[in-house]
């Protein structure tokens, strides 16, 4: 995509003060659009007051709290980046042609990376949103009314096809490692759905690997692509569009 990227590799024994100082550089050159923390950050570290200092402007990943402020408001200002595995799903879902005007949607996890963000944003949309998490009773029930179904708590293989709604579409943002002595590694990657169970259930379900990561990804770019259109005062690129009535395409 012909974006120029900088890596800057720091010991993990970097101070608070070191990094913060590596920050400002980036903050302060004109040339840099886009910042990316990479995290979780050394424990010595503390990681809210560093993401506080990435400029509301180049916050790639919508860490920002006005960022975050502006994802929330209805009727106000758009946010300069949105979450980028949130964006991901909503993309999914609009290749895909599903509409989730009016749908019951049921999100598993209320992280700040993916639970709320992907709320607030299939609210605009104007989805019935359900969030479970781990003091949430009786997951299935609430899984079972689901038309749209977005797994985001850090479980392997936790949803099974049998709590499904026939029919639904499930979005696995899930990536966990499990015990596999046939591969080199000793390990295999899985979702957070029981994928051999959910496929004959699901009309559309997304892959682990190969699902939501790549498109988390790409999200990525784009918000680095509209925070430098927006500082050369060009307008965005928009993150939905009208969904057309046709027939759903596979995930």
């Amino acid at each position: 995509v012909d974006f120029h990227v900088v890596d800057v590799h720091l010991a993990e024994t970097v101070t608070q003060e070191e990094l913060l100082a590596e920050l400002k550089k980036l903050n302060d050159d004109p040339k840099v659009h886009g910042i990316l923390v990479q995290l979780p950050l050394p424990e010595h570290i503390n990681e809210g007051t560093i993401l506080k200092h990435i400029r509301v402007d180049k916050d790639a990943d919508c860490f920002a709290a006005e960022n975050v402020g502006n994802l929330c408001l209805k009727g106000g200002d758009p946010p300069l980046a949105v979450p980028c595995t949130p964006a991901g799903c909503v993309e999914l879902l609009q290749r895909s042609r599903v509409d989730v005007s009016g749908k019951s949607v049921v999100i598993l996890g209320r992280s700040n990376l993916v639970g709320m963000p992907m709320a607030q944003l299939l609210l605009s949309m104007d989805a019935t949103v359900t969030i479970c998490h781990s003091k949430s009773q009786d997951v299935a029930q609430h899984l079972r009314g689901a038309d749209i179904v977005v797994a985001a708590i850090g479980q392997a293989q936790f949803v099974r096809g049998e709590w499904l709604k026939p029919g639904c579409v499930v979005i696995d943002v899930g990536i966990n490692s499990v015990d596999d002595a046939t591969k080199k590694s000793g390990y295999r990657l899985v979702g957070d759905v029981n994928y051999p169970e959910v496929l004959g259930v699901a009309s559309l379900v997304t892959p682990v690997p190969g699902g939501v990561g790549p498109m988390t990804i790409a999200m990525l770019l784009k918000n680095v692509l509209n925070l430098a259109r927006q500082s050369a005062g060009l307008p965005r690129v928009p993150l939905r569009r009208e969904v057309p009535s046709v027939e759903p395409k596979p995930l």
